[in-house]
């Protein structure tokens, strides 16, 4: 039986997905610059607070993001950043309520729960949004 030319065009179609959706992927530096679209860079920080840290997102490979009401706090770790990606656990140990730029973040696979390493952290960047004015 031959192939038509319908079924040869489905095929080459999907094919040819996955290679579009990797070349439309946004690399790490892309991603953080969505995020932080429209934001300003403040003076780097070394120490954050934890009580008001409300959540953490991790740029692959590239640095872990901390929130503190409309404040971003960007970690680019001084070493292991490779390692970072959206499948791991972050884990901190903290000795008091900050987190700050000589503390490790051990990494843990979320499928698996086995340890995957650590980074070591950088200092916080810290980016809010312009005030308006009138």
């Amino acid at each position: 039986m031959k192939p038509t030319l319908a079924t040869l065009l489905a095929g080459a179609a999907l094919l040819a997905a996955p290679v579009a959706n990797a070349r439309d992927r946004a690399t790490p530096e892309q991603q953080l610059a969505k995020l932080l679209d429209g934001r300003v860079a403040g003076k780097p920080v070394d120490c954050i607070s934890l009580v008001r840290t409300g959540s953490s997102q991790v740029i692959d490979g590239k640095a872990i993001v901390y929130t503190d009401g409309s404040t971003l706090y960007v970690n680019e770790p001084r070493g292991g950043a490779e390692q970072l990606d959206g499948n791991s656990i972050l884990v901190t140990n903290t000795f008091g309520s900050q987190l700050c730029s000589i503390d490790t973040v051990r990494l843990i696979d979320r499928s698996s729960y086995f340890p995957r390493g650590f980074v070591s952290l950088g200092q916080f960047v810290p980016y809010t949004k312009p005030k308006k004015s009138n």
